[in-house]
């Protein structure tokens, strides 16, 4: 099932803000889980690359970052969304 914003697509709507973070951080840790996994798959088959750990650590380093900066932009539960 796809992920659907029903709402007005503001870009001043906190809400939306943050929806369109949360949309960016899941493509972001999609794009890390298939390209590593390919990266691992094929050093494991035929080609050796010395620094693919040190690649996929740095990577999600960047990851978990984002994924903070996700969670300390949250809008305040009591903040209201703009009127549709």
């Amino acid at each position: 099932m796809p992920i659907r914003w029903y709402g007005t697509s503001d870009s001043n709507d906190p809400i939306y803000r943050h929806f369109d973070r949360i949309v960016n951080l899941t493509l972001h840790a999609m794009t890390f889980a298939a390209l590593n996994s390919g990266l691992w798959f094929f050093q494991q088959i035929r080609h050796p690359w010395t620094k693919l750990d040190l690649f996929t650590e740095i990577w999600l380093l960047g990851l978990l970052v984002h994924l903070v900066v996700v969670v300390i932009k949250r809008p305040e539960k009591d903040q209201p969304s703009t009127p549709s």
